[in-house]
């Protein structure tokens, strides 16, 4: 019986597979493939729109480059990318010495993070955000991983003031959710790199239902724009291979803490909610 020889294990890098693979691709996929390689500390942070545009291709050609390489999708492909880039393994985690001048570099990050945000906000696109949400029945807010805990946060906020909110980090429920909005309800979305799957096509489900919809990315050119009726924009982005998030929490709490104060500037009667919601409270606490 002839034994079939397995498969070669492709290499774990993107450039690695872009130059083992090239010679077998096609004129599109070799024009992204190039792009790529050549740019790969600026692609590492795009999401697959922006490389389409700025590779001159469809996204589905990014997305058939990224299967042809043996990746599950361009956010793995992005991760090898970012391996490349970095020269390092993945898995090794990196342990600072100098924890003082770390604290010092993360203080300093943050603080950067909050001035650039602070100069993205739009005050008549928060004003009109702040308006929708004041009439709405419901607020429903969506989001995947480290935006669905500021997602969560905020609806929380929002019911202390009187504001039906309900956070979905299921994305199952969340779609649930959006189908059962009442007429005048707002989805908002919360996805840094706008790019998160589900995230977007909550929005477009609520969009379809002629819903307020509100995008809250760091992205300008992404998918969840195409389906917002406000964008309002943060200032950083996660590092593909690492879990440092505070730039991205920090900078979608500052939006929607402006927000909250352009809504309760049209809420009068918050304050007294404010008192109600937090006398409920009271037997709770030593």
């Amino acid at each position: 019986m002839t034994q079939v020889a397995p498969l070669p294990t492709p290499p774990a890098g993107a450039i690695s597979r872009i130059r083992l693979q090239s010679h077998g691709l096609s004129p599109s996929l070799q024009r992204v493939a190039e792009h790529v390689a050549s740019h790969a500390e600026t692609v590492m942070h795009q999401t697959i729109t922006e490389l389409a545009t700025s590779a001159g291709v469809g996204e589905a050609t990014i997305t058939r480059l990224c299967r042809k390489l043996d990746f599950a999708g361009f956010h793995a492909f992005k991760i090898a990318l970012a391996s490349d880039v970095a020269g390092r393994d993945t898995t090794a985690p990196v342990y600072p010495g100098d924890l003082r001048g770390q604290a010092a570099m993360v203080v300093k990050q943050t603080c950067r993070t909050l001035e650039d945000t602070g100069r993205l906000l739009d005050p008549a696109v928060l004003e009109d955000v702040a308006a929708a949400l004041a009439r709405a029945p419901r607020v429903d807010l969506t989001g995947q991983g480290n935006s669905g805990l500021v997602a969560q946060l905020f609806a929380h906020r929002l019911m202390r003031i009187g504001i039906t909110a309900i956070a979905y980090t299921d994305p199952h429920l969340s779609a649930v959710g959006v189908s059962t909005l009442p007429r005048g309800g707002v989805l908002i979305a919360l996805s840094s790199s706008g790019s998160t799957i589900d995230t977007v096509q909550h929005l477009r489900l609520a969009q379809g239902h002629g819903h307020y919809t509100v995008a809250i990315t760091h992205r300008a050119s992404s998918p969840i724009t195409r389906y917002a009726s406000a964008v309002l924009f943060t200032s950083t982005q996660e590092e593909p291979l690492t879990d440092s998030v505070l730039d991205t929490l920090v900078s979608q709490t500052l939006v929607l803490e402006v927000l909250y104060a352009a809504l309760l500037a049209r809420r009068p009667e918050s304050t007294a909610m404010l008192r109600v919601t937090a006398e409920s409270v009271v037997e709770k606490k030593y």
